[in-house]
């Protein structure tokens, strides 16, 4: 006989947010965002038990599938799903899902985000390229680097920091980004990645940069928050093609 935590995994509400989830994470890898079976992306249910839904340790993302996707609890207990899941993961999102009050929650340490965090200014420069304004006004900046997140205290701490920004950049460390539907939350990943990638091969080349003034920054963001049925045609158009 199933349990609750069987039954809801197996629901058609939750099998379609393992599928998104899963396939957030395939697409992740063919845009070249991992790195080896490090990094998470997790999801909220959205009953108010804290569950959440996370990739599995030890799998390549290319080959997630939705029966690899593990229920667990607020504490890291596997609820439902065959595989383990690793102990940082469950720090960093179960504090960003708590304190945050994010559905979902995705961290990677993507190579050119990443190598923004090294940097003196530890993030993107919002008010370079037209992809970077989209994040203009939505970015936090978690400058201190603890080492590994391997107890609560550290997940809390970067949640805090976070705060009610959708993108965090973490020095020395990585890039969180979250939103209330994986769509956009993979949408805004894929192009945070794309401004980071301009910035710093236009740094690269040693010419000033030109940046547009806030305002205008300010507008774009606005703007691209009007644009989200591209956000759900691209989640689609992957679905379609991975």
């Amino acid at each position: 006989m199933q349990n609750r935590h069987s039954a809801d995994y197996q629901s058609p509400s939750v099998a379609r947010l393992r599928a998104d989830l899963a396939l957030a994470l395939r697409a992740a890898a063919y845009h070249g965002l991992g790195e080896g079976v490090c990094n998470h992306f997790s999801v909220q249910l959205p009953d108010d038990s804290g569950r959440f839904l996370l990739n599995p340790q030890g799998l390549l993302w290319s080959e997630v599938g939705v029966d690899d996707i593990v229920l667990v609890d607020a504490d890291g207990a596997v609820l439902a799903g065959h595989h383990p899941v690793e102990s940082s993961a469950m720090f960093i999102h179960a504090a960003v899902h708590r304190i945050c009050r994010q559905a979902c929650v995705l961290h990677t340490h993507m190579p050119y985000a990443t190598a923004l965090t090294l940097t003196q200014a530890r993030a993107l420069d919002t008010t370079l390229s037209q992809n970077a304004m989209r994040f203009h006004g939505r970015v936090a900046i978690d400058a201190h680097y603890n080492g590994l997140a391997l107890d609560a205290s550290e997940g809390a701490r970067i949640a805090t920091a976070m705060g009610d920004a959708e993108v965090a950049f973490l020095g020395n460390h990585g890039v969180v980004v979250c939103g209330q539907r994986m769509d956009y939350a993979y949408d805004d990943l894929y192009y945070l990645e794309r401004a980071c990638t301009a910035q710093v091969l236009a740094q690269s080349t040693g010419i000033p940069l030109v940046p547009v003034a806030p305002d205008v920054a300010a507008l774009v963001a606005k703007q691209a928050l009007t644009e989200r049925l591209q956000s759900e045609l691209f989640f689609e158009a992957l679905r379609r093609t991975l």
